[in-house]
Parts: structure tokens; C-alpha cells; sequence
């Protein structure tokens, strides 16, 4: 009887390492955190759990011992980075003691907070009094800008092989390239 190879496990192994590390957060980002989004927080009654939301900042009010963030949430991905998409999970304020300088923290800059849910504060938006669910930061992190450069592809690796019934297989393939527009 012949013993397996161990080189296929250690190969497994290291590109399960590779792949985890490709989604660990940032050390301040990490731990554990009520699921609740932004979205469901009023009606959820969760005030005063731990909470990571992220997302695009639409203003900044510096005031004389905190600055409050407006952010328009958007789901996470696997390291805690606001996700380049659409879909939104409802807007909320973080708030943090100290100055944030509105230069830099500026609007559409993705950020991610870790903080504790404190109940929601009414604001209008246009005409709408829309209620925001408020954050009192522990952790303010602001993502570096996004390359513009950053490409991503249309279509799939998996295609059905005409001679097959019944599968799929990942085909060597040259994705096409779509260039993502710069922001207005």
C-alpha cells in the first residue's frame, strides 16, 4: 500500500491561507459585530450593540468636540471595504470626538466604523424627514481612493461543453475588459 502525497495537501492548504488573507479586515475593523444594517437598526431595537457599517460620505460636520460623518451605507466585503455597487443599506451618521478635516474626509470618500448603535436622529433629506440611525464611533477608517484603473469582467468562466450532457466545465477564456467610467 502506497501513502498519499502530502504535496497536494500542502498545496490546498497554502492557497486556503492565500485566498483567507485576500479578506482579512484591518485590525481596527475586526471582531464581533450585531448583523443589524442600517436599514433595519430603527425598527430593530438594537441600540447600544456593536456595529461595522461602511460606506460613501455624503457630508461632514465638524463640530467644537466631534465631527458627525453622513454616510450612505453600502454592504461590506470580506475585509470590511464598502462594496462598488448600488445597492444600498440605508444612510446613517457616524460620530466621533475630534477634528476630521472635511478635505480629506470629502464627499464620496468610502469609510468604515466600528461603533456602538445609539438610537436615530430625524434629518431631512430634500423634503423628507428621514430618519438616521446614529453611530457613536469607536473606530473612523477611510479607505484609500479607488484606482480608477480597476477592471472587472464581463461574463463567466464556466461554459457547457457541446459533447457533455449535463456539465459545466472552467474554460480557459479571455475575458472581456470593460474600464469602469470615471466618477462625475
Amino acid at each position: 500500500m502506497t501513502r498519499p502525497s502530502t504535496v497536494p495537501r500542502l498545496l490546498a492548504i497554502a492557497a486556503a491561507m492565500a485566498l483567507g488573507a485576500c479578506a482579512t479586515a484591518p485590525q481596527p475593523l475586526r471582531g464581533e459585530f450585531s448583523p443589524v444594517t442600517p436599514e433595519q437598526a430603527g425598527s430593530s431595537g438594537a441600540e447600544g450593540e456593536r456595529v461595522r457599517w461602511g460606506g460613501s460620505i455624503i457630508a461632514v460636520d465638524p463640530r467644537t468636540d466631534s465631527t458627525c460623518f453622513e454616510v450612505l451605507g453600502r454592504p461590506l466585503s470580506g475585509n470590511a471595504r464598502p462594496r462598488d455597487t448600488d445597492l444600498g443599506t440605508g444612510r446613517f451618521l457616524a460620530c466621533r470626538g475630534g477634528f476630521y478635516d472635511p478635505a480629506i474626509f470629502a464627499e464620496g470618500r468610502e469609510m468604515t466604523v466600528v461603533g456602538r448603535f445609539a438610537g436615530s436622529e430625524v434629518r431631512p433629506v430634500g423634503e423628507y424627514a428621514y430618519p438616521y440611525p446614529r453611530v457613536d464611533a469607536e473606530v473612523v477608517f477611510l479607505w484609500p481612493e479607488r484606482d480608477q484603473r480597476d477592471l472587472y469582467y464581463v461574463g463567466t468562466p464556466w461554459y457547457h461543453h457541446p459533447r457533455f450532457w449535463g456539465g459545466y466545465y472552467l474554460r480557459p477564456y479571455h475575458p472581456i475588459v470593460v474600464r469602469r467610467p470615471p466618477p462625475e
